[in-house]
């Protein structure tokens, strides 16, 4: 990772060039967005719904949960926002980034009660009996274990 921290900025509007490691954050629109960390120069948005990231501001820093996985970027880069700090995450295989987009798909139709409108991917994912090494490490982190 380039960036191994990101200071945050709390405005209305994201500007339109993302200054590299900061953290934008329009709570009017409910939404963050950066500079991907790796140094690629992607822009890398997270919005706030129920079903997406959930950001939390300590008076002094912010965490962003769940950890973003830049998937349809080039770089594929991985990583956790924690109090500001950049912790790189392992990497995740098509199979896993698949079945992530389906639990998320899933997520969506619970919560807004309609089938999302994206096509379901015709490649599966095997079902693991055991989560890997790093998401056992970012469950407990996250508080999912």
């Amino acid at each position: 990772m380039r960036h191994k921290r990101l200071d945050h900025r709390f405005l209305e509007h994201i500007p339109e060039r993302l200054e590299p490691g900061v953290l934008y954050i329009s709570m009017g629109y409910a939404t963050s967005a950066h500079s991907c960390c790796c140094g690629c120069g992607e822009e890398v948005v997270a919005p706030f719904t129920p079903t997406d990231w959930k950001m939390t501001f300590d008076g002094e820093t912010v965490s962003l949960r769940p950890s973003i996985g830049n998937w349809s970027l080039k770089c594929r880069s991985h990583y956790v926002i924690d109090r500001g700090k950049v912790i790189k995450a392992g990497p995740w295989s098509d199979e896993q980034v698949e079945a992530e987009r389906r639990r998320d798909r899933a997520a969506k139709t619970q919560f807004y009660g309609q089938a999302p409108k994206i096509e379901p991917s015709v490649q599966s994912a095997p079902v693991k009996a055991a989560p890997s090494f790093w998401r056992r490490i970012w469950n407990w982190i996250s508080g999912r274990s």
